[in-house]
């Protein structure tokens, strides 16, 4: 199967049988491109066989300067801020979700294109330290933590009862009703 990233993937269009692509189909497919151009627009180019974690990481990079998340350096007095009364000359980047899910769909359609698992430059270690990286330096600048959701267990014992819990006897706003 051709692994390169700009080659031609069957149009719905072409089959009026077949289903047009889901939203997440159509984005792998537009950033699948978007790497595909990247790659032969570098310097010099680059083919798919070739691309390791760290071109991986340059192309995160190119991205930044499209990005639309301020991102507050520590020097800034709204560092820390999740909320900041006042603008700053501070960078827009790239949002952590966002770079995180891209790396998902290049991941997914390097494999679909043909390459091999072990060898997918988007699953480098790199990758994932350069992701951890930005996730925790963004939580940092706007005074925002990405911890682990903890799920509620479930006792068989003892339904839930409607009303009961922590916030019995208050209202949704948490004051106690007249």
């Amino acid at each position: 199967m051709d692994m390169t990233p700009s080659s031609p993937i069957a149009s719905p269009m072409a089959n009026p049988s077949v289903a047009s692509p889901s939203r997440y189909e159509s984005q792998k497919r537009r950033d699948w491109h978007t790497f595909g151009q990247y790659l032969k627009n570098h310097r010099p180019p680059l083919s798919l066989s070739r691309c390791s974690g760290a071109h991986v990481l340059e192309f995160l990079r190119y991205l930044d300067q499209f990005g639309k998340t301020k991102v507050h350096l520590p020097m800034c007095p709204f560092f820390g801020q999740p909320n900041p009364p006042a603008p700053c000359p501070c960078p827009l980047r790239q949002a952590w979700g966002s770079l995180d899910a891209l790396i998902g769909r290049l991941r997914a359609a390097f494999e679909e294109n043909g390459g091999k698992p072990e060898a997918n430059p988007f699953g480098a270690r790199a990758v994932r330290l350069y992701l951890r990286e930005v996730r925790e330096m963004q939580a940092k600048a706007r005074g925002v933590t990405y911890g682990k959701k903890k799920r509620k267990k479930l006792s068989l014992q003892q339904p839930a009862l409607p009303g009961a819990g922590a916030g019995a006897g208050t209202s949704s706003h948490g004051a106690t009703p007249i």
